[in-house]
């Protein structure tokens, strides 16, 4: 069995989240579920490697695609990054080249590509605490200076 990343006390907590969204059925198999997405979130490996303890990779990807859909991993994750020693608080950033066909399309939204030095790029900004984990995100365009974001992400962890 590969090795889980969730406490018996941890799971308690994120199932009656998941119960209480009224968005995810109580099913006993939710859990290796959810281990399945963490572990591919923690590894990158394709979703056809995921090992088989976790369940038919099939499944989970396909529960991945449907509970991001919902909001139901947002409200999970979110939970967990609350759930954290922010004692001390790392931020970080890190350009993404965008592909030359990722914008153009008319939408009313911001798509977080901008222009930089080296053509259309995203910009990642990061908060870790100090075990390292990830405690919140945001996408900005790869123009965008990583203290500019700072204020916003040490923001969001206080509160």
């Amino acid at each position: 069995m590969p090795r889980t990343m969730l406490t018996d006390k941890v799971w308690q907590l994120l199932k009656q989240q998941m119960k209480a969204s009224g968005r995810v059925y109580d099913k006993k198999e939710h859990r290796m579920t959810f281990e399945g997405i963490l572990f591919r979130m923690r590894t990158g490996c394709p979703w056809r490697d995921l090992p088989g303890a976790f369940g038919q990779w099939n499944t989970i990807f396909r529960r991945f695609h449907l509970w991001s859909k919902k909001g139901v991993l947002n409200l999970l994750f979110s939970k967990l990054a609350y759930m954290t020693d922010s004692e001390w608080l790392f931020i970080d950033g890190s350009a993404v080249r965008s592909h030359q066909h990722s914008s153009g399309a008319a939408t009313q939204h911001d798509e977080a590509i901008g222009r930089s030095r080296g053509g259309r790029s995203t910009k990642i900004h990061l908060a870790v605490d100090s075990y390292e984990l990830p405690v919140y995100f945001e996408l900005s365009g790869g123009q965008r200076n990583d203290i500019v974001m700072a204020e916003t992400l040490v923001r969001h962890d206080c509160g």
